[in-house]
């Protein structure tokens, strides 16, 4: 599972990505930071981290160095 949702993101970088204006407020990239949460968590506890992260990827959020836990 965890190298499907990875796959899933992966395409989005490359394919959905490009076509949209560099906005994002947070390092790393809210897609980058789904990989990692991933990779390090697993698919729910990480795919979980990934998308409160997204959430708070909004212009009245927070910005900066946002680290996996």
């Amino acid at each position: 599972m965890k190298l499907v949702l990875i796959g899933f993101v992966r395409f989005y970088q490359a394919a959905i990505s490009p076509y949209f204006p560099n906005a994002c407020r947070y390092t790393p990239t809210c897609s980058q930071y789904m990989i990692q949460a991933v990779q390090k968590y697993g698919v729910l506890k990480g795919g979980r981290l990934g998308l409160k992260r997204i959430s708070r990827c909004h212009p009245w959020g927070g910005h900066g160095y946002d680290p996996v836990p």
